[in-house]
């Protein structure tokens, strides 16, 4: 597919993340009152504001009015491709409803962006193969760096829903219980090791009763956002066994403002690895189920510029996002509209591929050094770290925009905790 022709101009360069052929969804506002929007080149196109005219209609009755995604993704796929069909047709060069839609453009560059849907509940995965070897490695015997059930199951744990922030929402760094190897007893303190995780977000849009094939997994997706699993790891080393992360990862978890639909999606499809061991009959996939979507990391420290540390490919992952939606059902448990799936770090196969800071700097024992001559192993306040993917096409690329945050210094330990 080539890049498509819309009447708005911004959007018809093969430098924009958001053409004719993306239109992603967001949440906006320009005074406070939160609203629905399609990004279209510099654009946004207040859908709340053209439903509410007459001048978009959707199956169901008014699903556009409450300033979240949550009643489009539950009216269903019939109803995500009608509203995609009328926005590429409003939106095409020489559509007859240019006039209208012209009058309900608002520049990205005037609003604040807001959470684009209502979490109902968060479960992060750990599919990268990359970086699962690298933490095995780092922590374990190399030779046997993966876990012995890795090969076989997505691997996750259910995080907090309470703790996902829109893009551009600062980060305070977290205090917890920290124990070093040489340390007799635990102390309550700052986290000296925060770091990110360069991850994606699938969006659950339909909800399961029972257990669901990878297949109907996919069709229950309704876009991807990019997603950065913040992680204190000295908290985590201390607490996570016998029963994984607990507090280490309930600080945030940013999303980048833009849901990203799957039908945007559909040309960049491509296939999992092969795999060692057979997988077994429930995880097998139909088809393609992954998606070529180049990513990088960009890292600013306080008021300087931005170094980019790591590059890498969400076509990396082991397992996709069908097929952990579909592992998350077999035990009858029921997904819900709004369901927030982490894909787990996505690293690549060289050092400047790797979706961490634990990775990239081993651990601590290999500080990276920035453009700035800083050097760092895990995060400092006042970093800035912003993620960015795109699938590229034939002269155009379909992006998320960017997913921001910065750490702020940790709360003063009270008198009484300590």
């Amino acid at each position: 597919m080539t890049l498509l022709k819309s009447w708005v101009e911004s959007a018809n360069t093969s430098e924009t993340d958001f053409p004719l052929n993306n239109l992603p969804y967001g949440v906006f506002s320009t005074d406070g009152t939160a609203r629905c929007g399609v990004a279209i080149g510099d654009q946004i196109l207040d859908l709340t504001a053209l439903e509410a005219e007459g001048a978009l209609t959707l199956e169901g009755g008014a699903l556009l009015q409450s300033g979240v995604w949550n009643d489009v993704m539950s009216a269903g796929p019939i109803v995500w491709a009608a509203l995609r069909d009328q926005l590429q047709q409003g939106l095409t060069a020489g559509a007859a409803q240019e006039a209208a839609f012209a009058a309900h453009l608002v520049a990205q560059a005037d609003v604040t962006m807001h959470m684009p849907f209502t979490v109902a509940e968060y479960t992060d995965f750990y599919a990268g193969k990359n970086h699962a070897i690298n933490v095995g490695s780092m922590f374990r015997d190399p030779a046997n760096a993966l876990p012995p059930n890795w090969l076989s199951i997505p691997i996750g744990y259910n995080g907090r829903a309470s703790s996902v922030v829109v893009s551009g929402t600062d980060v305070v760094r977290p205090n917890g219980q920290l124990k070093g190897p040489n340390d007799e007893l635990p102390r309550f303190a700052a986290c000296a090791r925060f770091d990110l995780e360069l991850e994606m977000g699938a969006i659950v849009g339909q909800p399961s009763d029972g257990m669901v094939s990878v297949q109907q997994a996919d069709d229950m997706i309704f876009g991807y956002v990019l997603l950065n699993d913040w992680s204190a790891r000295d908290i985590q080393a201390w607490e996570y066994q016998p029963l994984g992360p607990f507090q280490a990862k309930a600080t945030a978890t940013s999303i980048s403002p833009w849901i990203v639909t799957k039908a945007a999606l559909e040309p960049f499809r491509t296939s999992t690895p092969e795999r060692e061991r057979p997988q077994l009959a429930y995880l097998t996939e139909p088809g393609p189920m992954l998606y070529d979507i180049d990513l990088e990391v960009g890292l600013a420290p306080d008021g300087q510029n931005e170094s980019i540390i790591a590059r890498t490919n969400y076509n990396e992952m082991y397992y996709s996002a069908a097929q952990q939606l579909c592992h998350h059902t077999t035990s009858g448990c029921s997904m819900r509209t709004g369901d927030l799936l982490g894909s787990g770090t996505i690293s690549g196969a060289e050092k400047e591929n790797r979706g961490s800071m634990l990775e990239l700097s081993w651990g601590g024992k290999e500080p990276m050094t920035l453009a700035t001559g800083e050097t760092r192993s895990f995060l400092e306040d006042g970093d800035t770290l912003t993620l960015r993917g795109a699938a590229k096409g034939d002269g155009y690329r379909v992006g998320f925009g960017e997913c921001t945050g910065t750490v702020l210094p940790a709360p003063a330990v009270p008198d009484w905790a300590k």
